[in-house]
């Protein structure tokens, strides 16, 4: 018991993590178009992070929970696995790089596992998919946001400049808030899926005792259309807990990454800031009703990057964006490296 509570302590403390490094996700350009303060923007954020409790199912906690093969997972994978996102998130939001929090939990989980049992533990469709989708999300933004910005450019093309500046300051308000409730959606389920997957070694556990499995700690699973089993129910606490901390952790903040989002890439006006939001929302929840695990920040530099390019390509400042890169494709081996060695020292010390 005591492991188990340590793990869910630690998935806590990584969803908080998450919540201050990629806080900058949702609010980084309604941040530096002056729509809200900094702690306003916050608060704003943190809101409907936690409204996305009541909107998206489980379909991207099962694929997290099932990223690896469950027969291989044990305590001590999953309590590598976190161990080694907290200490890459924790890095790269010292550095103010956008990293993903996402692929950074994904990786050390897969890393974890493989150094327990092998390579062919790891669920290749899921890992696929995931690692497509560093490249395909951000450009999908892209697109969506490079469409929106022409419609509403030649929409407004006759319209008074200032006025119309306000307006879209008054929408971004709108299109930050569907960014967040897309951002909560996703990044607090992947931690649901981390505790779901240490809960369901904590039920294997118990059936084999013979022991009878309490209400708090039941995962409900259900055969999908292809046969596979699927998580369709978590106990209330798990959920409430995620985001609860999530939207903490968003108050919080994460200054260095917004500067990065909001101002390095490329210089975001109002008009700009509801195009990028918009797409990185539409993004987000086409992928959560497929149930892929996407990065946010993929997501939204994509977006950003796609704004920028409809006034002209030399807009972005492509050194920045390919340092960010190098970033999101490192991430998930070295994060895979720091679970598989923080998983050798917890076997060494008797943690399974």
């Amino acid at each position: 018991m005591g492991i188990l509570l340590t793990i869910i302590f630690l998935a806590l403390l990584f969803d908080l993590i998450n919540g201050f490094h990629d806080a900058a996700n949702s609010i980084a350009t309604v941040v530096s178009t002056k729509v809200l303060t900094p702690f306003q923007a916050v608060l704003w954020a943190a809101f409907f992070n936690v409204l996305a409790f009541w909107i998206f199912d489980l379909k991207v906690a099962d694929t997290v929970a099932k990223i690896v093969n469950p027969d291989s997972v044990t305590f001590a994978v999953v309590c590598a696995g976190l161990i080694a996102a907290i200490c890459w998130n924790l890095l790269t939001w010292w550095f103010g790089i956008p990293s993903s929090s996402s692929h950074t939990l994904l990786g050390g989980f897969a890393g974890a596992a493989v150094a327990n049992a092998g390579f062919g533990v790891v669920n290749q469709e899921k890992i696929l998919i995931t690692f497509a989708f560093i490249f395909a999300a951000p450009i999908v933004g892209m697109i969506i946001a490079s469409i929106i910005t022409l419609i509403i450019v030649n929409i407004c093309r006759k319209a008074n400049p200032s006025k119309a500046d306000r307006w879209f300051k008054k929408l971004q308000l709108v299109s930050s808030a569907l960014f967040s409730i897309g951002h909560g959606g996703n990044d607090a389920q992947k931690v649901m899926g981390i505790i779901a997957a240490a809960m369901l070694v904590y039920m294997a556990q118990l059936t084999a005792s013979g022991q009878p499995i309490p209400e708090w700690a039941h995962i409900g699973q259900e055969m999908d259309a292809k046969g596979k089993l699927v998580i369709n129910h978590l106990p209330n606490w798990i959920p409430a807990a995620c985001y609860f901390a999530i939207g903490i952790g968003t108050m919080f903040g994460g200054w260095k990454i917004i500067k990065t989002m909001g101002t390095k890439i490329t210089k975001v006006t109002p008009l700009e800031g509801v195009a990028a939001e918009t797409a990185g929302a539409a993004t987000l929840f086409m992928t959560e009703k497929l149930g892929i695990p996407v990065s946010t920040t993929h997501t939204i530099t994509g977006s950003i990057i796609g704004v920028g390019m409809t006034k002209r390509v030399s807009a972005v400042r492509w050194g920045v964006t390919i340092s960010l890169l190098w970033a999101w494709i490192l991430t998930i081996p070295i994060s895979g490296l720091l679970g598989a060695l923080v998983f050798w020292i917890l076997n060494m010390t008797g943690v399974n």
